[in-house]
């Protein structure tokens, strides 16, 4: 099995842990999830964050519910952990991954429904890890492919966190750079902080430094001066979702860096596994858009920046239509037609 870079969720004699990814990069603490609720928690508020890591815990997850169910009853105990997948569902809108996730799960449920209670406790476990060690190599493999992409001093803009916090443990655009780091390839990273919650300044740049690869952080609205002054070879962000036709949903400001890339001509790439493109979704204009608490653009790190009473707007993720994108780097390889993975 991929070996993951960052520790970010693991199952260990029956418990499930997970990096809390509020407090960092000042502090690495470590949190036991330990319930149902407690999974719902850590996935709306963000100790666990970034679609394909939000898909993994939350068939974990399941499986911690079904461990703590004590009954004989099958009907029982299967209605029980319907009703605990539906719950989690609720947790997020926008990251099809935890749709994708809790779908697999239930499957279990529906296929083996006339097997025993202690054998399906066991396979929902199987499927759970199942998902965890699927992710690790597809993000690995994306990382092999995108970086092809990557020359020698080049400067690559990246957004938000698509790293190993943000999935299993390898990362989907961060998983390009530490792959490219390997090959002994020289380039540097600019880092969006990523505002409201600057997982971008907080996140990535921790990963980055782990990883010894060169980095620079900036603000948001500086992307688009540097990509005038030359100084943006290519953007690579994750994504949340994908549609059919290729439009996708990713943090906050994903779209204004498309925008600004189609305008500078600088390629933009989205990295991605399958599990993140949802078939269902003809287009962009049907994926969810979660939206959050207000108190996270008032404040930062609990300190007002704005009137306590300031009206806000606080969309998480946008949405940049597909013609704005150059590729989707994915495990099977780098897709530069729209749609061509789910047409037909």
């Amino acid at each position: 099995m991929i070996k993951p870079i960052i520790k970010t969720l693991w199952w260990e004699n029956g418990r499930l842990y997970i990096i809390d990814q509020r407090v960092l990069p000042e502090k690495e603490r470590i949190l036991e999830l330990k319930n149902i609720r407690d999974v719902w928690e850590s996935i709306r508020n963000l100790s666990i964050r970034g679609a394909p890591a939000i898909g993994c815990v939350a068939a974990y997850g399941v499986t911690l519910s079904a461990l703590r169910i004590d009954t004989k009853d099958s009907k029982g105990f299967i209605k029980e952990i319907k009703s605990n997948i539906k719950y989690l569902k609720t947790s997020r809108p926008t990251a099809y991954n935890l749709f994708f996730a809790l779908s697999r799960m239930e499957r279990v449920l529906e296929e083996f429904s006339d097997m025993s209670i202690s054998w399906l406790k066991e396979r929902l476990l199987k499927e759970a890890e199942n998902i965890y060690r699927e992710d690790l190599d597809c993000c690995y493999k994306i990382g092999v492919n995108g970086a092809r992409l990557i020359q020698d001093n080049m400067n690559i803009l990246t957004h938000c966190n698509a790293g190993g916090l943000a999935t299993s443990g390898y990362g989907t655009a961060l998983a390009v750079f530490f792959t490219a780091k390997k090959q002994k390839k020289k380039f540097n990273v600019f880092v969006n902080e990523t505002r409201p919650v600057l997982q971008g300044a907080r996140l990535t740049t921790w990963e980055l430094k782990k990883a010894g690869i060169p980095y620079t952080l900036i603000c948001d609205n500086m992307a688009g001066y540097l990509m005038n002054l030359g100084r943006i070879d290519m953007i690579i962000t994750g994504a949340d979702r994908i549609a059919k036709n290729g439009d996708t949903a990713n943090k906050i400001g994903t779209y204004s860096l498309a925008v600004l890339a189609k305008y500078h001509k600088v390629d933009f790439y989205i990295a991605a596994p399958y599990s993140t493109f949802d078939p269902s979704i003809k287009n962009g204009k049907d994926i969810p858009v979660e939206e959050r608490d207000a108190e996270e653009v008032r404040k930062i790190k609990g300190r007002l920046i704005a009137p306590s009473d300031a009206p806000v707007y606080n969309p998480a993720f946008d949405i940049t239509p597909t013609h704005l994108i150059k590729g989707f780097i994915t495990e099977d390889g780098i897709i530069k037609k729209p749609g061509g993975w789910l047409s037909g």
